[in-house]
């Protein structure tokens, strides 16, 4: 097998040609709401009435079975109603905002849009706008309310707020901004484009002192009354490097405003205490928070207004917070009191403050809207408030969540912060989708400007606590998780040190062929290259004399290999040349030395970009970056998305970070960009980043797996099997040179490293990896050796039930690794013990021992139904919770009573590895069914009255392993029978 040839590269950058088939539609007025499934229902508002049926980066299918519904018109309300959900307009009430829009699902009431709109002398949180390219920040003191938008590091970068002028004539948009020394080294004045209503004009923000020192800077526009678009964007022809906290619409003389412009908090809900007004801080370093954050403890004189709307009568109704009551700072930890409308309620205190609790008190509020105040008393409240429930006490509290990366995660400094995604405990979710490019044509194409015009366009999520259908309706509207090529769900071998063809050739294989350990994939690390090992863009001949034939030898032993690509090019590089010709001049310098950038939002480099990677041969790219600053200028579309999606079309898939870019900030921009959530899934398997390694590191990679698969519906998932960064210091097996010295690799404990394998062995992708430390079995003592070893073939047989759950996960949305809450929903535990154990498809329970010794433990809770120890053969009922014990040579796994479990009969060491004969578990006196995929056909196994029926497309021979009730087990040697009696 050659290198995969590089397509033209048209094709590279041309997407599939879709077609939108809108589902039933009920139009009202400006309001278009289209009926998608049960559970899903798109939501779109045009002031113009110029309605979108395009797709678009996010939305790639709309095309859903019918779904009955019904409508009305109640009471000035348009009225859907599916099966499992209600959806209530007002109608002729303008854009979607808190309170004219109201889905009602599973008991729970909210208000799916929150539309923020800044009057005359309001403050604008830039926080609060709709952004473009850009994270919030909130690392540099002096910001108002949750931090500032940070960078406009690159083209197309920018935030849109709408505001309302109260009356028409010359108005002064004012920017409190700060502009110390930027990313490019410079600091110096800086530009941004002002736009109003899509009419630009360049601004001019002056050099502040530092990152700290805010100023004010204004421009005069002329205005009609209402409402407004008022952007911020660095344009081709603007400087950008600077931080926005915030921007006000103010007449002649007006002074900058304190108060800041809010949307309601709706009766029957539970809204937001960040997103009210406060005189106090808002905070996001204690996990557990709804939203985005939470008023971090109030002091004596602060306060927090929520504007409450919808209040049907005048009377008293119960007000519920959420908060939290730790260790004040006043040293105190006790009960606290806190003024709502002037009522006193006392707090009572939670464990710390990562403990959120609720209580509640019987409020009298007026009829219609009024404001709700919570105030302290002189000696302070010190308590956290994450939510406010005006007459409801429902929690819209995130299900897992997802970052760009882990990067510096060590598990010893806190948990990551995680972004929420689709799933929540109460039920719903809006994906707004308004400012994503549309998709319809030949490449991304951004919406057109509707001027003054409002536009809205998302889509409301309904499931309640069928997060199946959920996840289903997702992977329907904006594609399913990239089903990999079946060799890339077996065992890769990747370290971060300087490695030749010989290496690998006559060391690294031969030993994994010695020691008897599986091996599919060979990962290149970054010091193959010529020139600067980094950035350079051919392989060192030294090190790899001949690239094609290293490609055609891994071939030849049935492995594949990948390249790692750091995103920029030295100006000395010998490809530099015709890489700036072929961009046609436009790299531009980045913040390494002497080293170019891409962006790859231009055709021109995105297509100099791609033919850099023509002369080095291999079978897929991990785009490995971190440093450089490439990205990309298209607007609508996140960029590390866009090149995803470009390696994807070179190589199949693409191994690389995802959801964000580099240039939203931070080590390697842990947040997410707009369509980055929804997108990425459809091309990547994504690399999480180099977390450090210790046992923190490896109990936390428990949850995040299946936290971040149920809030993206990302499902391959790659870690840094044995981490990244060594904690130890302990001497490894083999010397380097750096720098000139001889320097030795580190290694992990042997215990730690035996628990971190087998871990790896039951997710998504198993991949060793390291930075200069031992990761090959055969570099530990004998127990660590054959523990290892084991699991690494326990994996490689498990290739085809693996295989199976990613291409349902493909189809239907369900990860591979899952938490049991999306099978069992309605078990507490299964929220419970996310970060301690998870389901491998749904018929196996993994609990991984994550504490150090020979022999470890956990407490495992058993889902519903009968579960049989994989090693032990002990039985357990379901329902209930049991201490599991286990050395290095087993851990704690069990199968489902009625599922199957389907693997290669055969070990990686075994001749017969290749001939194809499978083995089904099976338990006793069970009923069930399990359909395997294989490239060649689907194989359909069912078990009841103790017959086993194969119904295959291949013949091969099935080896069935029979758990009995009493423990044993038995092995029946089948052949090619396709019937098979289990008595």
């Amino acid at each position: 097998m050659r290198v995969i040839t590089l397509l033209a590269l048209a094709s590279l950058i041309l997407p599939v040609p879709a077609t939108a088939q809108p589902g039933d539609t009920v139009v009202s007025g400006q309001a278009r709401f289209q009926i998608l499934s049960p559970t899903l229902m798109r939501t779109e508002f045009a002031a113009d009435r110029r309605f979108e049926n395009a797709l678009s980066y996010n939305v790639v299918n709309r095309t859903f079975p019918r779904t009955a519904y019904s409508q009305r018109v109640q009471d000035g309300w348009l009225v859907i109603t599916t099966s499992a959900m209600t959806l209530r307009y007002r109608v002729g009430s303008g854009p979607f905002r808190a309170d004219n829009i109201e889905l009602k699902v599973n008991g729970t009431t909210a208000s799916p849009w929150w539309r923020v709109v800044c009057a005359t002398g309001q403050l604008c949180e830039a926080e609060d706008q709709q952004r473009e390219g850009m994270l919030v920040a909130a690392e540099h003191a002096g910001h108002t309310g949750a931090g500032f938008v940070a960078g406009f590091s690159y083209t197309n970068n920018g935030i849109t707020a709408t505001v309302n002028a109260s009356s028409a004539g010359r108005q002064r948009v004012v920017v409190r901004y700060a502009n110390g020394v930027g990313g490019d080294g410079k600091h110096e004045n800086r530009t941004l484009s002002l736009g109003v209503d899509g009419r630009v004009r360049q601004i001019t923000l002056p050099a502040t002192a530092d990152w700290q020192d805010w100023k004010l800077v204004e421009t005069e526009v002329d205005l009609t009354a209402g409402e407004h678009r008022i952007s911020l964007t660095r344009s081709f022809a603007d400087t950008g490097n600077v931080n926005v906290d915030s921007l006000a619409l103010l007449v002649a003389g007006q002074p900058y405003p304190g108060q800041r412009a809010i949307d309601d908090c709706r009766f029957g809900t539970t809204c937001e205490a960040e997103n009210g007004v406060t005189t106090g801080v808002i905070a996001d370093e204690h996990v557990g928070y709804a939203g985005t954050g939470f008023v971090a403890e109030l002091k004596g004189g602060t306060s927090l207004t929520q504007r409450v709307s919808g209040v049907p009568a005048a009377g008293t109704y119960a007000v519920s917070l959420r908060y939290a009551n730790g260790v004040g700072g006043d040293g105190k930890h006790e009960p606290r009191t806190i003024f709502l409308n002037g009522q006193a309620v006392v707090l009572p205190v939670t464990a710390d403050w990562t403990t959120w609790s609720t209580a509640s008190a019987q409020v009298p509020l007026p009829a219609g809207t009024s404001d709700f105040r919570i105030t302290c008393p002189d000696a302070g409240c010190h308590v956290n408030l994450d939510t406010i429930g005006i007459n409801s006490a429902q929690q819209h509290l995130a299900l897992g969540g997802y970052r760009r990366s882990l990067d510096g995660y060590t598990g010893t400094n806190g948990d990551p912060r995680l972004y929420p995604g689709l799933l929540y405990r109460d039920g719903w979710y809006l994906l707004d989708d308004t400012s994503s490019a549309l998709y319809s044509g030949s490449t991304p194409t951004p919406r057109a400007h509707r001027g003054a015009s409002p536009y809205q366009d998302g889509y409301v999520f309904g499931y309640g606590q069928n997060y199946k259908a959920a996840l289903g309706d997702l992977a329907s509207l904006t594609g399913g998780p990239k089903l990999l090529p079946r060799w890339a769900y077996g065992v890769w071998y990747s370290e971060y040190i300087d490695r030749t063809a010989a290496d690998y050739r006559d060391r690294i294989l031969p030993g994994f062929r010695q020691h008897g350990v599986p091996l599919d994939v060979l990962v290149v690390d970054t010091d193959f290259k010529a020139r600067n090992t980094w950035n350079g863009w051919q392989f060192d001949q030294a090190k790899f004399p001949d690239p094609q034939g290293f490609l055609d030898w891994a071939h030849g032993e049935g492995l594949h290999s990948t390249l790692n690509i750091h995103p920029s090019i030295q100006g000395s590089d010998p490809a530099f040349a015709q890489a700036q010709a072929t961009a046609k001049g436009k790299l531009a310098k980045g913040n390494c030395a002497d080293c170019y950038v891409f962006d790859w939002g231009d055709p021109d480099q995105l297509r100099a970009y791609v033919e850099l990677h023509r002369p080095m041969p291999t079978d897929f790219w991990w785009l490995d970056w971190c440093c450089d600053g490439s990205g990309s200028s298209m607007r609508g579309v996140t960029p590390d998305s866009w090149i995803n999606e470009q390696y994807a079309k070179l190589g199949g898939f693409a191994f690389s970070r995802g959801f964000g870019s580099l240039q939203a900030g931070g080590y390697s921009g842990s947040g997410p960009l707009q369509t980055g959530p929804w997108a990425e899934k459809r091309n990547t398997l994504h690399f999480t980043g180099d977390t450090s390694s210790t046992w923190g590191a490896l109990k936390g990679t428990i949850g995040y797996t299946s936290a971040e698969a149920v809030s993206t519906g990302m499902s391959a998932i790659s870690h840094d099997i044995g981490g990244h960064n060594d904690t130890t210091g302990l001497r490894g097996s083999e010397s380097y040179v750096d720098a000139g010295q001889v320097r030795y690799t580190t290694k992990l404990p042997d215990d730690l490293y035996a628990r971190w394998v087998q871990l790896g062995a039951f997710q998504p992708i198993t991949r060793l990896h390291s930075n200069h430390s031992d990761r090959l079995p055969w570099q530990y003592g004998p127990a660590a050796q054959a523990s290892a070893t084991k699991f690494l073939n326990l994996r490689e047989r498990l290739v085809p039930y693996i295989y199976t759950l990613a291409e349902q996960a493909n189809r239907t949305g369900m990860p591979v690794v899952r938490p049991a809450y999306l099978d069992y929903p309605g078990s507490p535990e299964a929220y419970s013990t996310v970060d301690s154990e998870f389901l491998v498809g749904s018929d196996m329970l993994v609990a991984p021992i994550t504490t150090p010794g020979d022999v470890g433990s956990t407490r495992v809770w058993f889902p519903p139904g009968q579960w049989t120890d994989y090693f032990t053969g002990q039985i357990y009922q379901g329902n209930t919770w049991a201490t599991v014990s286990a050395g290095w040579d087993t851990m704690p796994v069990f199968m489902r009573s009625g599922g199957m479990l389907v693997e290669r009969t055969h070990d990686a060491s075994s001749d017969q590895h290749a001939d194809g004969a499978l083995t089904v578990h099976v338990t006793a006196g069970a009923r069930g069914s399990f359909t395997l995929y294989e490239d060649k056909g689907r194989t359909r196994i069912t078990q009841n009255n103790g017959t086993l029926v194969v119904h295959s497309p291949t013949k091969r021979d099935w080896t069935v392993v029979v758990h009995n009730a009493d423990g044993t087990s038995r092995t029946i040697q089948a052949g090619r029978r396709v019937v098979i009696n289990l008595r």
